[in-house]
C-alpha cells in the first residue's frame, strides 16, 4: 500500500507545480473536446428541431435508433472511422489518421446522438400552445420555433453538456484515431492507460484528479443553470 500513497502524494505535487506535462495533455483533451461538442451541437439542435416539429413517416424508428445510439460503444466508432481514414480507405488521402482531426470525427459522431435524442425529448415535453401563440401574434415560423426552444433551454443545455461530458470521458475513440502521440493527441484518458501501462502511477493519478475535478464542475455548473432557469421551480 506503501507505493499507493506515495503516488499520491507526488500526484499532488504535480498539481500543485502545474507541471508542463499534465497541462499539455489537459489543454489537448480541452481543445479537443471543447471543439467537437461544438461542432456536434450545431449540427444536432437544428436536426433535433426539424425532428420534433415534424411529421414524416419512420418518425419514430428514427427516435428509436437514435435513443439507441446514445449507447454507442466508443470502439466501435473508432473502428467504424478508422475503416473510412485508413490509407486505402475512403478517405485515405487526407491523412487524418492519429490527428487531432480524427479525435474530433470520432467525437462528434458520438455526441450527437446525446445532444439530439435529450433535445427532440424535450422540445417534444413542450406545452405546443408556445409555437402556435407566437405564429398568432405574427412571428415567423423560425421565430416561433426559437421560442419553442427558448422555453426548453435548460434542458438543452443539460443534453449538451451531457454530450461533453460523453466524450470528455472517452477512451476508444481516442485511442483508436488519435494513438495516443506526446504533445499531439495524447489526451487525459489515453495518457491515464498509456502511464499506468508503464508503471507511472502518479501522473495516471494525477490526470485522473483532473478527469474528476472537470466531471465535478461540470455537474455543479449544470445544477447552477438548471437552478438558475427555475428548471425546477424555484426562484
Amino acid at each position: 500500500m506503501e507505493y499507493i500513497f506515495d503516488s499520491l502524494k507526488k500526484a499532488f505535487v504535480l498539481i500543485g507545480t502545474l507541471d508542463n506535462e499534465l497541462l499539455r495533455i489537459s489543454w489537448t483533451s480541452i481543445w479537443i473536446t471543447g471543439t467537437s461538442v461544438t461542432l456536434a451541437t450545431l449540427f444536432s439542435l437544428p436536426a433535433a428541431v426539424i425532428i420534433a416539429t415534424k411529421r414524416f413517416k419512420g418518425k419514430g424508428a428514427l427516435v428509436t435508433t437514435l435513443n439507441t445510439l446514445m449507447a454507442l460503444p466508443t470502439v466501435v466508432v473508432g473502428l467504424l472511422v478508422y475503416a473510412f481514414l485508413y490509407r486505402r480507405g475512403l478517405l485515405g488521402n487526407f491523412s487524418l489518421l492519429y490527428t487531432p482531426y480524427a479525435m474530433i470525427i470520432g467525437q462528434v459522431i458520438l455526441a450527437s446522438p446525446i445532444i439530439t435524442a435529450l433535445t427532440v425529448s424535450a422540445l417534444e415535453g413542450a406545452d405546443e400552445r408556445i409555437e402556435g401563440t407566437a405564429l398568432t401574434l405574427g412571428a415567423t415560423k423560425f421565430q416561433a420555433l426559437m421560442s419553442l426552444s427558448g422555453e426548453v433551454r435548460p434542458a438543452i443545455t443539460a443534453a449538451v453538456i451531457a454530450g461533453f461530458g460523453r466524450i470528455f470521458a472517452e477512451v476508444g475513440v481516442s485511442m483508436m484515431l488519435g494513438g495516443n502521440i506526446r504533445n499531439y493527441t495524447r489526451n487525459i484518458t489515453t495518457a491515464i492507460a498509456f502511464e499506468t501501462a508503464r508503471g507511472q502511477f502518479s501522473l495516471a493519478l494525477a490526470l485522473g484528479m483532473i478527469l474528476l475535478l472537470f466531471a465535478f464542475t461540470v455537474n455543479i455548473l449544470l445544477q447552477w443553470h438548471l437552478k438558475s432557469q427555475s428548471y425546477y421551480g424555484t426562484k
